[in-house]
């Protein structure tokens, strides 16, 4: 007897807990938003995305209300980049020191051989502009801005067919 109860207990027990699972239904629109969204992906992709890439090497760049969103950039001159300058400071006993990675924008293709003619010349100068500057003078932007200048100018007595048309620092460390 005590078997027939407890298997008339489980049978209750069996038909009054509900069957838990995932539906169908569910499983279904599961499957669809993941569809929809690997489809999404793939065309924006395929499509969408170089489209835009297009469009955007067709317009330069521009800020809404900037005073240079009428103009064109510029396009880059040609770029000629020296070797680092490594030097001590002025008025500093051998204690400081100023490591220097530069490049030339020259105005022209024809002025890189130029340039290469007299790039013992021109280091010569530059080592000789960056060995009389003390920490003050290279520290404040304002000192880096018209050092760039004087390297310019230095550069340019060299030259005869073209000139440098900006210096641009890639390294720049005082120590």
């Amino acid at each position: 007897m005590a078997q027939q109860e407890t298997q008339e207990d489980v049978d209750q027990i069996e038909e009054v807990a509900p069957k838990r699972g995932v539906s169908r239904g569910f499983l279904l629109s599961l499957l669809m938003i993941t569809g929809l969204a690997v489809g999404s992906y793939f065309a924006f992709i395929n499509f969408i995305q170089p489209q835009l890439a297009v469009e955007q090497q067709e317009r330069p760049l521009q800020v809404p209300g900037s005073k240079f969103a009428d103009k064109v950039p510029q396009e880059m001159g040609v770029m000629y980049p020296m070797d680092p300058f490594l030097i001590n400071l002025a008025r500093s006993n051998g204690k400081q020191f100023l490591k220097v990675s530069l490049t030339l924008e020259l105005s022209s293709p024809e002025v890189r051989p130029e340039v290469k003619a007299n790039e013992f010349k021109i280091v010569d100068s530059i080592l000789l502009l960056l060995s009389s500057k003390t920490r003050e003078d290279v520290i404040s932007l304002q000192g880096k801005f018209k050092l760039k200048d004087e390297i310019a100018t230095r550069v340019n007595r060299f030259l005869v067919m073209g000139h440098v048309k900006d210096v641009y620092f890639s390294e720049f460390i005082v120590q």
